[in-house]
């Protein structure tokens, strides 16, 4: 495995992430990184397929983007016209003065570099060109069900905070019922599975 093709991956979420810190100064709003987060690793991916060409690229490809533009659009269709999250209003406040400029490093470049070594599973996968076996295959069920469990979750809790008359109560029906937070645990197992499909290819 050539690891010296690792590092170009960073390539073009170094362009993505001031391109987005430059469309949040006017604004004063840092939300437009959460759109960016799952973009970061479509990008990335593309990049590791397009260099290493591996066994499994295509079908990573198709796997990264489901889960990267779903989760784009929703957090797009979120944010849309709302004040910027309590998150990065604390960390405003905590890094003011001077806050805009030094977003590009605490917000959209920190978030840049760890999409960037997050994705290290998907770039062994992408340049691998080891046979497919019984972990992609795990792999991508699993992935499939984290994938739908998400969607679902966000569906239901979009739909419940609709009617004003939802606001400050608590989701506790469907997939809320059962967990908490059955959004991130649908996106726990989607990481899962791309870690298994990782282990497969470095078998």
């Amino acid at each position: 495995m050539d690891w010296t093709l690792w590092p170009y991956g960073l390539i073009p979420l170094a362009l993505m992430a001031p391109a987005g810190w430059l469309y949040s100064l006017p604004r004063e709003n840092v939300n437009l990184v959460d759109t960016l987060w799952p973009l970061f690793f479509l990008a990335a991916t593309l990049t590791y397929a397009a260099m290493g060409q591996g066994t499994r690229a295509g079908f990573l490809i198709v796997l990264v983007g489901l889960w990267a533009l779903r989760l784009a659009i929703h957090l797009a269709a979120r944010n849309h016209g709302k004040p910027e999250d309590r998150r990065y209003q604390a960390i405003r406040k905590n890094n003011s003065p001077g806050f805009g400029w030094k977003s590009l490093y605490i917000v959209f470049g920190l978030q840049a570099v760890l999409a960037w070594l997050i994705s290290l599973p998907l770039f062994v996968a992408a340049i691998s060109r080891t046979p497919w076996n019984v972990l992609d295959t795990a792999g991508i069920a699993l992935i499939f069900a984290g994938l739908l469990f998400e969607a679902t979750a966000d569906w239901q809790l979009t739909a419940f905070k609709a009617p004003p008359e939802n606001r400050g109560r608590v989701l506790d029906t469907g997939l809320w019922a059962w967990s908490r937070h059955p959004n991130y645990f649908g996106e726990a197992c989607v990481w899962f599975g791309f870690g298994l499909i990782g282990v497969a290819a470095d078998s």
